[in-house]
């Protein structure tokens, strides 16, 4: 009985590992995330950045060609990182269509995983135009709706399912704007379509409030916890929360404390803000309408639960990390399957029965080897 509790103990503890797939699947996948995470600074924020230093190139000549060749290294990446999407959406589907039990929902993600492969490699051929961009965003937004039905269903945790519906709602909110702006323009009514503003600013605050609930899900841990009997680790806990409360509120007030100490600094401080905004807006798609506290608490959130989850191989790490490193905006194929592949790799991260629920089970055969063992000796 003791094997058969240490055993079901340590199936749950290795549940989620990047490593339980091979080592073929799990290379790709670590190859896929940091690829992916250079692509995005070298390619999409750093390109922008070179453009928006455009106008000092003039008296810094190092500028244009640090800028162009960061840029080409970037492009170079994103090639990379289109061929590594493929080999790992590919292995991933595999280990899914593998997997010892395999559910309706899952095989429908699957296919539909399949056929958005599949349509993508077609475009490469044959340009899509609006009606083909229609088509691939609303296979888009049904693959994903069958993935985040699927990890409803099979996680318990309500912070995890609070996490999903609100990722899925987000995204859902700028393949809404693209579907039904594209369906407008095609058809080619001058009519404006409907909800398209409202639904790309409710997506993109609900993109926001999702990385705060990643951390929620996935990054809490004891020594961050304020209930610790523990007086270190409250202490530290005590510090680290009123720490992060002081730097938070400040952000909010920034902007009122700064235009009424120096106005004229206050006045260079949103310019730069501005700046950045534009970055991230071509490079991820936020359009920083919200406070900027709330954006920079949703990446520490999510940097955090990132780095807790990669250090011990979750697969959740992977997952999440790509869901948010292809932003909000999903212009290119690339960034659509990032997202897709990264919502396949959480579906994969799942719980395992527990001790309780393992051990009828594997308790079956051992009780009648004690019988027969009895048997033997009368």
């Amino acid at each position: 009985m003791g094997v058969v509790m240490k055993a079901a103990t340590l199936s749950e503890r290795v549940t989620g590992r990047v490593s339980d797939f091979g080592p073929l699947f799990e290379y790709t996948v670590k190859l896929v995330l940091l690829t992916s995470f250079l692509e995005l600074v070298l390619y999409r924020l750093v390109s922008r950045l070179g453009m928006h230093l455009s106008k000092l190139a003039a008296d810094h000549p190092w500028i244009t060609p640090t800028f162009t060749a960061l840029t080409e290294v970037g492009t170079w990446l994103l090639n990379i990182v289109a061929v590594l999407l493929f080999l790992a959406l590919t292995l991933a589907l595999l280990n899914r269509w593998r997997g010892p039990e395999i559910s309706r929902l899952s095989k429908l993600g699957s296919v539909g995983a399949a056929l958005l492969v599949l349509l993508t490699v077609a475009f490469l051929v044959v340009q899509p135009g609006m009606l083909g961009a229609v088509v691939y965003n609303g296979l888009t937004l049904l693959v994903l709706t069958v993935f985040a039905s699927e990890y409803v269903m099979t996680h318990r945790e309500p912070a995890q399912r609070v996490l999903a519906v609100t990722y899925y709602l987000g995204v859902s909110g700028w393949l809404y704007y693209q579907i039904v702006s594209t369906i407008y323009s095609l058809a080619g009514t001058i009519a404006a379509p409907p909800l398209v503003y409202e639904s790309h600013r409710v997506g993109e605050a609900l993109m926001i409030l999702a990385s705060f609930f990643v951390f929620v899900a996935y990054g809490k841990s004891k020594s961050l916890s304020l209930r610790t009997r523990n007086r270190r680790q409250r202490n530290r806990a005590m510090w680290f929360w009123s720490t992060t409360g002081v730097v938070f509120a400040a952000l909010i007030v920034a902007d009122y404390l700064l235009e009424f100490f120096s106005p004229a600094f206050a006045s260079a401080f949103r310019q730069a803000s501005q700046g950045i905004g534009w970055i991230f807006q071509f490079g991820m798609g936020y359009t920083f309408y919200l406070p900027f506290a709330l954006y920079v608490g949703g990446l520490l959130c999510w940097s955090y639960t990132v780095m807790k989850l990669l250090m011990i191989g979750r697969l959740a790490g992977y997952g999440i990390g790509l869901m948010f490193i292809a932003g909000y905006a999903l212009l290119f194929s690339n960034l659509t399957l990032m997202v897709v592949l990264g919502v396949m790799l959480l579906t994969l991260d799942r719980v395992k029965p527990t001790v309780a629920e393992s051990l009828p089970a594997a308790g079956g055969p051992v009780v009648p080897a004690t019988d027969g063992l009895a048997h033997g000796q009368a």
